[in-house]
């Protein structure tokens, strides 16, 4: 807490000035959307839709590499704690846009072919670690690729009646990029199924199998959800988030003691930073800390 002019300046003003100046700035267009993509800024929250709905929101090289560079542009920005990826037009993603991959094998060679493709993966990856939370809100469909996106978010919320397929097998192609990330979230068991029958369910299974957290009967409810969500969201330090999911994924890649390791480094980092002080003062003398914000006009959806 910090003093001026007998006037008393708490972290959490100081926080909200900064805040609003870099709202400022993004609404002066620094962060935009493109052709493919809308993105809306809330508080806290950015807001992403795929804009394709007259081709059920098909993924073009455009909106892959539009998508993955946002992501890129915001990972370090603390101010954005919680990204949301919907879909316009009722309907989250019809998967890859298969006159973009017609063309590509059309005019291109087996490694040019192989680079698209891999392109994808970048994308997946991306998502996948992004540091702030990620929210996916399916409606309609969630198909191919679409389903590979859902399987990467943090908190996967659905329509009870949106409708899942793995439809790659069924047009011979192997579900190559998605594959690896769709195997991690419903396990090897289930995923041989999906892949290799092409079988379609609706949101209530994907709740079942794993791919998401909770489904909806209606749109209303499946945005009140989401908001819930955000609220919780908002009692948690966006630096502290972002270490604990680097935290998850090292888990998976390195062995059980330099996970460990790995784990104890960034916890120091954040009990001696900025983010564990405010906590820890917070907690003592019984207040909010800095970071908890209202969600009425400051963040949602």
């Amino acid at each position: 807490m910090l003093r001026r002019d007998g006037l008393v300046i708490t972290q959490f003003s100081l926080y909200h000035k900064f805040m609003g100046e870099i709202m400022t700035k993004v609404s002066r267009g620094l962060l935009s959307g493109t052709n493919t993509l809308i993105l809306e800024r809330k508080g806290g929250n950015l807001t992403i839709w795929l804009n394709r709905p007259e081709v059920k929101n098909a993924l073009s090289i455009e909106m892959t590499e539009g998508l993955n560079s946002t992501l890129k542009q915001v990972e370090n920005d603390r101010t954005i704690r919680t990204i949301v990826l919907r879909g316009k037009g009722g309907f989250f993603c019809a998967g890859a846009d298969l006159k973009d991959f017609q063309s590509v094998a059309q005019q291109g060679s087996a490694i040019d072919v192989a680079k698209g493709n891999r392109s994808f993966g970048f994308l997946m990856s991306q998502l996948n670690e992004q540091p702030q939370v990620v929210i996916i809100l399916v409606e309609g469909a969630a198909i191919g690729g679409g389903l590979g996106l859902a399987c990467v978010a943090d908190v996967t919320l659905v329509m009870s009646d949106a409708r899942f397929r793995l439809s790659e097998t069924s047009l011979g192609i192997p579900p190559a990029q998605i594959a690896p990330f769709v195997t991690e979230r419903v396990g090897l068991m289930q995923a041989r199924r999906l892949m290799l029958t092409g079988a379609r369910f609706n949101g209530d299974d994907a709740v079942a199998l794993g791919i998401a957290h909770d489904h909806a009967s209606s749109v209303d409810e499946l945005e009140a959800k989401g908001e819930k969500i955000l609220h919780q969201i908002s009692a948690c330090a966006p630096e502290a988030n972002a270490v604990t999911k680097s935290i998850l994924f090292e888990t998976l890649r390195k062995p059980r003691g330099e996970a460990l390791d790995f784990a104890a480094e960034r916890f120091a980092g954040c009990i001696l930073g900025q983010e564990g002080q405010e906590g820890v003062s917070a907690f003592v003398e019984k207040r909010r800390p800095y970071w908890v914000s209202n969600l009425n006009g400051e963040s949602g959806l």
